[in-house]
């Protein structure tokens, strides 16, 4: 093993020796950076930072590997690998091993008509001198899709479906008899038939016309489409939702706690149809409240492996795009028969807690309910409830937009049961403050909406921000979901815990978390990266406190979510880190979230004396829903991106004040100060320099005059395209500015 010198005077060279020594002598071993630190003795940050680049030169040397969770390892290439093939649009594809290794380079004459994302086999070929390592595309051992969305072009007896080029390199062709009805210019979906050898162009059949181009229904079921994502029910599935009888009968009531009597209410969207979570607030003869969070019992009414319920473990979640949602229940369920609607008797699962003014719980329990909830609630309603009695925070009163007058102080409290949302926002208020104490992180970043017209046109963007009542609501349903997985996780010592699918979410990628304290580093920030994981939070909190108000509070929140991993479901629990809470479901979404009525299932069997159940079975139905919640996202974040391009193309020519988003080596991500929209600056546009990329740094350079584009810089802007076919923003830059005036031109905005 290389010598190791004292501390603080190791060199690139030496560490890079002690790497492959220490790699080479642990071949079958994976270590995260931590461990690697401790194995060199490293405790300085620039020392730390060293090892990294020393890592990520090894990495490009195909002399380590990472898995997922960012563990290195040592690679052992074999001739012939299997991993998954991906398609770029120069022609020079990869192929990413299993084994986790450096992407391998596949030329288009290689790749054997593979797609984007197939799982192939290939042989690795001799490696040329100077060149990148090389394979070839043996087998394809499975398609990731067989459909594909995009544009018809329809000659006299044939056509074409022009697709995303990162998908396909050739468009497909489909013969007269598979045009199924299919004309010129519209969307379809196509499914590949066939691929002969000696083909140019895959063979294919329309499945489904999706309608005209640029039509709001076709381009929003474009969208689905594009990510697999279903945009109808099955008429099987519906008419077995159909079936359900609604009526509740006296034997399941006598069954049951019976809530009907206590005041209840739900508290939504304005927009929202599907209630699945309600809460009860009564007080106590010994002076203690009696807080009810009841969630719709979806599992009363879909049973385990019936036709509602296949459909919904495949949909895993309901799925929000723009101007729509795409429930994961039938409509007659989610919507009216399992929602907790008003003046209206509903079956629930309830969490019951007893707590005193100072949010302590006193004793709590979880029972089956019938409730009857006394009024809907939108949280504009209940926010200006809370404003007009001066019970919001000061916070929330700098926020644009309408605010009530408050009433004169000492005066009695007014508005539909203001005693009731006044204990529950304060007791909420007390509850976040002691989640924030022991470690929870705040990021609450404002959200971009838009308001549609009936044909779904975006006619003005508003910015979605969490205020007290968003917040009252939070509070109580983190409470539930991290009451009942403590109830299942905290066993005694000894006792095996029986499987629940958690929420989890692991700690900051330590890799980043250096990353983002050399960044920080920068403007006097501070943020720790090794001690407890309460100690880091903390640490996290305080850095996005000091950085707030400042003009690169945007900049640091951006590159300190970088350093966080995604949260996802699993039986195997490691705590929820963002949250601090050692134990975390969901439990309080059964409605839109398959893992609820999953968890909602096991707690009912399990109060019933049942065994464990399989914990295979559950990891597997954990990562599909994990997988379905990622592509969900996507989908609606490219609604979102459709909608922005739409919107900013009525706005060509004009000039905004914008913020940078993002730095790439393609150029410049800049957001609209005034409304969200996010449009980048190509790299070509910059010809005042020849411009370099510093990831680290988040910044591009310029080589001759030095001048700099950071991540968070205000920048001026003018909209030179709006390309809907690509749902691509671009913009010019037309000046750099220090300081943003408020009295800029803007656009309509709500």
């Amino acid at each position: 093993m290389a010598r190791k010198k004292s501390l603080g005077r190791l060199t690139k060279k030496d560490i890079r020796a002690f790497l492959i020594d220490f790699f080479e002598s642990n071949a079958t071993k994976t270590f995260n950076v931590k461990h690697i630190f401790s194995a060199l003795h490293i405790t300085s940050h620039p020392t730390k930072m060293l090892c990294i680049d020393v890592l990520g030169d090894l990495m490009m040397e195909d002399y380590i590997a990472t898995d997922k969770e960012g563990n290195y390892k040592y690679v052992v290439r074999s001739q012939v690998m299997e991993g998954v093939f991906q398609r770029r649009q120069n022609g020079r594809n990869v192929f990413i091993p299993d084994d986790g290794g450096k992407s391998i380079l596949v030329f288009e004459r290689n790749a054997a008509h593979a797609l984007d994302g197939d799982r192939v086999r290939v042989t690795m070929l001799a490696k040329r001198h100077n060149h990148a390592r090389e394979a070839a595309v043996t087998e394809i051992i499975q398609r990731k899709r067989e459909t594909f969305v995009g544009l018809m072009k329809v000659e006299h007896n044939y056509g074409f479906l022009i697709t995303d080029h990162r998908l396909l390199a050739q468009d497909i062709f489909i013969p007269e008899k598979s045009l199924n009805g299919a004309t010129d210019n519209c969307k379809a979906i196509v499914k590949i038939v066939s691929w002969p050898d000696d083909a140019k162009s895959p063979i294919g059949e329309v499945v489904e016309v999706l309608g005209k181009q640029y039509e709001n229904n076709t381009e929003m079921n474009a969208i689905l489409a594009e990510f697999g994502l279903p945009h109808r029910y099955p008429k099987a599935v519906e008419d077995a939702a159909n079936q359900i009888e609604p009526g509740i009968t006296p034997e399941v009531i006598a069954s049951r706690e019976d809530f009907r009597e206590v005041t209840t209410f739900t508290i939504d969207p304005h927009d929202a149809k599907d209630f699945d979570d309600a809460i009860s607030i009564r007080k106590l003869e010994n002076g203690n409240w009696e807080i009810g969070v009841h969630i719709a019992d979806v599992s009363h009414y879909v049973k385990e492996g019936d036709i509602i319920d296949q459909e919904a473990r495949k949909r895993a979640t309901s799925i929000y795009l723009v101007d729509r949602t795409i429930p994961m229940l039938p409509e007659r369920l989610c919507n009216f028969i399992c929602s907790l609607r008003p003046d209206e008797e509903k079956l629930a699962y309830s969490c019951i807690f007893e707590m005193n003014d100072n949010a302590e719980i006193q004793n709590w329990h979880l029972a089956h309910t019938v409730i009857k909830s006394n009024r809907r609630f939108t949280y504009e309603e209940v926010q200006d409830i809370l404003e007009l009695n001066r019970e919001a925070s000061e916070e929330d009163l700098t926020q644009p937009g309408h605010h009530p007058k408050p009433l004169p102080k000492g005066s009695p409290l007014q508005g539909e049961y203001v005693e009731e949302l006044v204990a529950l926002n304060r007791i909420a208020k007390l509850l976040r403050s002691a989640r924030f104490r022991k470690g929870s992180i705040g990021f609450d970043r404002p959200e971009v909406r838009f308001e549609i017209d009936d044909k779904g046109k975006p006619i003005s963007t508003y910015i979605k921000v969490a205020k007290d009542a968003n917040k009252l609501v939070e509070e109580f349903m983190l409470l539930a979901n991290r009451s009942v997985a403590e109830m299942i996780g905290r066993v005694q010592k000894g006792t095996k815990a029986k499987t629940l699918p958690y929420r989890i979410h692991d700690v900051p990628d330590p890799e980043k978390l250096e990353t983002l304290c050399s960044f920080v580093n920068k403007f006097g920030y501070k943020v720790k990266t090794s001690g407890t994981k309460k100690e880091v939070s903390k640490s996290l909190n305080k850095l996005l406190e000091d950085a707030k108000g400042s003009k690169e509070q945007k900049m640091v929140e951006l590159v300190a979510l970088k350093a966080m991993q995604k949260a996802r479901y699993s039986t195997h629990n490691i705590g929820h880190y963002g949250l601090m809470f050692q134990y975390y479901t969901h439990f309080t979404s059964p409605i839109r979230r398959y893992p609820d009525t999953m968890v909602h299932r096991l707690l009912t069997h399990y109060q019933e004396g049942g065994k464990s159940a399989n914990k295979k079975k559950y990891e597997e139905l954990c990562e599909h829903s994990s997988n379905m919640e990622q592509l969900a996202a996507n989908a609606e974040r490219a609604s979102i991106k459709y909608k922005q391009v739409e919107f900013m193309g009525a706005h060509l020519g004009e000039v905004f004040n914008g913020t940078i988003s993002g730095v790439t080596e393609f150029g410049l991500y800049v957001e609209v100060d005034d409304n969200g929209c996010e449009g980048m600056v190509p790299l070509r546009f910059l010809e005042d320099d020849y411009y370099e990329f510093d990831d680290r740094n988040y910044c591009l350079w310029g080589r001759r005059y030095h001048k700099r584009y950071r991540l968070g810089d205000p920048v001026r802007i003018k909209v030179a395209r709006a390309n809907l076919d690509r749902k691509q923003l671009d913009f010019e830059l037309i000046e750099e500015e220090q300081q943003i005036q408020t009295n800029n031109k803007k656009t309509k905005v709500k």
